[in-house]
């Protein structure tokens, strides 16, 4: 009898312990898992960062290429208009007398000169208007200043050089003269 009992106590003695381990096993099991979860938020968050930065990235490039076509062109538009200056300048000659060559020449002149203009505002080209309105450092340069006394303080004087705009942008600032008064 004593025999069986010991069986007996041995197979009780190795009984729990491999209840122990079950629940061992299922303790790592449940470990295993919220380590997964983890991974997988940690995952599931890069993407969503991957997925922000790659339509931030889409919106940027599609800004930018709409601004490029937008101001296409601003190159030879600048290229141009020390031309149109050259232009306004041959116009400005005194055509008094149309019998002589020049004035036929200057007649002709004047022709391009309307033509040229237009073709501008076609494409959105415009002269910056200033001469008399209040200075605005967003789109002139005062490059010299006189005291007038006809005039309001900082009203500007005197267009040095014309200052256009291509659309909505600047792309010469008009250099003038500004009214500096003793207040």
């Amino acid at each position: 009898m004593r025999e069986a009992e010991k069986k007996e106590q041995t197979k009780v003695e190795e009984t729990p312990p491999k209840k122990k381990e079950k629940k061992h096993e299922g303790c790592k099991h449940q470990e295993e898992i919220e380590k997964l979860k983890e991974e997988l938020k940690t995952q599931e968050d890069k993407i969503l960062r991957i997925t922000a930065e790659y339509q931030n990235m889409r919106r940027r490039n599609e800004e930018e290429r709409a601004k490029l076509l937008k101001y296409n062109g601003e190159e030879i538009v600048l290229s141009l208009l020390p031309i149109l200056d050259n232009f306004e300048h041959a116009v400005k000659m005194d055509d008094s007398n149309l019998d002589d060559e020049v004035s036929k020449f200057l007649s002709g002149f004047k022709m391009i000169y309307g033509n040229f203009l237009e073709t501008l505002k076609k494409y959105e080209i415009q002269e910056i208007d200033c001469l008399h309105k209040e200075f605005d450092d967003n789109c002139m340069h005062a490059v010299l200043v006189d005291t007038d006394e006809k005039f309001e303080n900082n009203i500007v004087l005197d267009v040095m050089q014309k200052g256009y705009m291509y659309k909505d942008k600047v792309i010469r600032p008009a250099m003038v003269k500004v009214n500096k008064r003793d207040v």
